[in-house]
């Protein structure tokens, strides 16, 4: 297998900048380097520089147009994709995802869904990837075919999901009806355990699939962060940036420094909206 077959994008905007220092120390501590993967983290117009990535850019605009222009950028057949809020906390078996990756090449799956979730209904297959149960997704029955969480793409077949001016919930929401349409193969593994999730399948060793969690909610930290906060404030390099997430946590303030926005009920919403506010 060639190590230019696949990249792995971290997608983020410029506003979560605060973000990709924690992203960047913890997939390195948890990440097998050996696998062979390109890895790119992804901005739009900010030059960052992360140790074991290369730094593209999108440009501003809409998300699915961001996105499009970066699977331009590289030269990968397929596409490993993560956001800059999902924080590794187990590690990584490269064992495990290098026999996927050469699976999905040699076999040419558009899409194979790699973190534990609720929505994703599968049947049990006799395929097992390092004790990890490789299963078809059930179509019609799962949700969120189309998912911005971990998830190994054909690039080309991530490209034409893409739909220009898609924000990023409108192209999961149309998106997943768009797929449920076109019903292709799509696969499963418990290779991430996401936010405590437990694995959809019953594999031979749960202790191989790694775990992140989703430290990001409404532009803020949420409570899912704090055991990382600890972790870098117990570390005298990150000490001072682990207090200034601390801060961030505590005083809810978004990730690019702004206060939260209020929250409105619906009743308010409605009288807002009587008023032309």
């Amino acid at each position: 297998m060639k190590t230019n077959q696949v990249a792995l994008i971290v997608h983020s905007c410029d506003r979560y900048q605060l973000l990709y220092r924690a992203f960047g120390y913890f997939f390195n501590k948890y990440w097998d380097s050996d696998v062979a993967v390109n890895c790119y983290f992804a901005t739009e117009e900010l030059s960052v520089s992360l140790e074991n990535f290369s730094n593209i850019q999108s440009g501003k605009g809409e998300w699915s147009d961001r996105l499009s222009k970066l699977l331009d950028l590289v030269e990968e057949e397929y596409i490993i994709y993560l956001q800059e809020d999902m924080w590794l906390s187990k590690p990584v078996s490269g064992k495990a995802m290098a026999e996927l990756i050469e699976l999905s090449i040699a076999n040419q799956w558009k899409q194979v869904k790699l973190n534990s979730s609720e929505v994703f209904k599968t049947q049990q297959s006799d395929l097992f990837l390092e004790g990890l149960n490789l299963s078809l997704l059930d179509n019609q029955a799962s949700g969120f075919l189309m998912s911005h969480q971990a998830t190994l793409w054909n690039k080309a077949f991530l490209k034409q999901q893409l739909l220009p001016g898609e924000h990023p919930w409108r192209n999961e929401r149309k998106g997943t009806k768009r797929l449920k349409k076109l019903n292709p193969e799509i696969y499963h593994i418990d290779l991430f355990c996401e936010n405590g999730h437990l694995p959809n399948h019953k594999n031979q060793d749960d202790q191989i699939s790694s775990a992140y969690s989703t430290v990001s909610q409404n532009a803020t930290l949420n409570d899912r962060a704090l055991p990382f906060i600890q972790m870098l404030k117990a570390d005298p390099q990150q000490a001072q940036y682990g207090q200034q997430l601390q801060h961030q946590y505590d005083q809810q303030i978004t990730h690019d420094g702004k206060p939260k926005p209020l929250k409105k009920d619906i009743f308010k919403k409605i009288k807002d909206w009587v008023k032309g506010k």
